[in-house]
């Protein structure tokens, strides 16, 4: 079983981004937002997975928070404007307390608790999926995929088809429909590749 919905191929890009702030001991030209919200996507699930007792998605998104939050130390530890780093981190943490305090103490009935945090996994785990698409656009009007990584296409495509799998197994569909549109994406990611494979890059108007 691969990481969590989405966190595969995201801390497959991260391992690289971590690597790269190591040698570099700078977080120039990365991005700080994706560490945060593929941490809350995963600590989302792994809430998720605690509340239906599943110890696959307990397990994979366990390892997942903590490679997250071991991103995110490291980005606040050689960032130079660490004032707004943990600005951000502190709205994570909010945000994080705050569906604590609904789903406990707000919601009492412990099935509909787990449907409404399942649809927000739901939700926010489509929203991943679906956020390269203007990468793709790019794509399309530059005739060039020199701004996709075909690694991570295969990852994405291998990470959303086993928890797709696993979801129709399980007969769970907020395992299942969120990760359809990596799947989908993945495809046209695939075909973009083929479309424009021998294809020189026509650069974009300013």
């Amino acid at each position: 079983m691969v990481l969590a919905p989405r966190s595969l191929p995201c801390s497959a890009l991260h391992r690289s981004d971590l690597r790269q702030m190591l040698a570099t001991k700078s977080v120039e030209n990365i991005q700080f937002l994706p560490f945060l919200t593929t941490d809350i996507n995963n600590l989302s699930w792994l809430g998720y997975g605690c509340l239906k007792q599943d110890w696959t998605l307990i397990a994979v998104n366990t390892i997942g928070a903590a490679l997250q939050t071991l991103y995110i130390l490291v980005y606040l530890y050689y960032s130079p404007t660490k004032r707004a780093v943990l600005l951000q981190s502190l709205v994570l943490l909010a945000v994080l307390a705050t569906g604590y305090g609904y789903f406990t103490l707000v919601v009492g009935d412990a099935r509909t608790r787990l449907a409404r945090l399942g649809l927000f996994c739901s939700a926010f785990t489509i929203s991943m999926y679906l956020s390269p698409l203007a990468d793709l656009a790019r794509v399309v009007q530059s005739r060039s995929t020199r701004c996709l990584s075909f690694p991570l296409a295969v990852t994405t495509c291998l990470a959303s088809s086993s928890w797709t799998l696993y979801g129709l197994q399980l007969r769970d569909p907020y395992i299942t429909v969120p990760n359809v549109p990596g799947i989908v994406t993945s495809v046209v990611r695939f075909w973009l590749f083929w479309r424009y494979r021998d294809k020189p890059h026509r650069p974009l108007p300013a």
